[in-house]
């Protein structure tokens, strides 16, 4: 009999826990906190006109707070590491309400990783969400106090075009932070055009060179299919 009381209860726990992880977000509702599940918070936001109808739409990241997702770090870096999931949530404003258009639950990477144990934030630290002009630019900024001398910036443009949200422009940079040598990409999917600068130096003079191709793409790729361990390279 105790035995199927444990085993029950366990079972409730990650019945809660999966809920907690992967909550119903609304549809539509009237007001922006509507679409934040209890336990979850808004950690980033953002507002402008992305469908071109003249009215501030909502871009916003919310993350879980639950404390089963602080986990103890027997290695290297923090004591304990917070590995609730960050989902991004774009909201198209009406006159009368919100409209859920894209959610995405795997691009938007959490505070602490189980895997870079000495990584920064890489939302939080010099990342974030912006509108403008029209496109919504999503910044991760990679950096790890051990096991790696990089740190990389990535920049995300992302444009709402035939009913979907896409990625038309991707940004990377990379610096070593002992020799301080970089590179940097810049890839633009609507003209299929890809720059690349190598030869860079942060420390001391450099002679940098550019070179351009062209990729082949065959669709752009959208908003909801991409994730943090998604390869931007044509």
């Amino acid at each position: 009999m105790k035995q199927l009381l444990y085993l029950f209860f366990l079972a409730s726990v990650t019945l809660v826990n999966s809920q907690n992880n992967q909550p119903i977000i609304p549809k539509e509702a009237k007001l922006i906190a509507d679409f934040v599940p209890r336990t979850w918070k808004i950690i980033a936001k953002s507002e402008g006109d992305l469908n071109k109808d003249k009215i501030n739409d909502v871009a916003l990241v919310i993350e879980n707070t639950a404390t089963e997702n602080i986990i103890l770090n027997e290695g290297l870096g923090k004591d304990t590491l917070n590995i609730n999931p960050r989902f991004l949530l774009v909201l198209f404003k009406t006159d009368s309400k919100y409209v859920l258009k894209s959610i995405n639950k795997k691009f938007i990477p959490s505070q602490d990783s189980s895997v870079s144990l000495c990584l920064d934030d890489p939302f939080m630290e010099n990342g974030g969400i912006e509108i403008k002009n029209g496109v919504l630019n999503i910044d991760l900024h990679y950096w790890l106090s051990c096991g790696s001398w990089y740190v990389t910036d990535r920049n995300y443009k992302f444009r709402f075009k035939d009913n979907n949200f896409v990625l038309i422009g991707y940004d990377s940079s990379s610096f070593h932070r002992s020799s301080g040598e970089s590179q940097s990409i810049s890839i633009n999917f609507l003209s299929k055009k890809k720059q690349l600068i190598t030869g860079m130096n942060e420390f001391e003079e450099s002679n940098p060179k550019t070179t351009w191709k062209s990729i082949k793409i065959e669709k752009l790729i959208k908003l909801e299919d991409i994730t943090t361990d998604s390869e931007i390279d044509y």
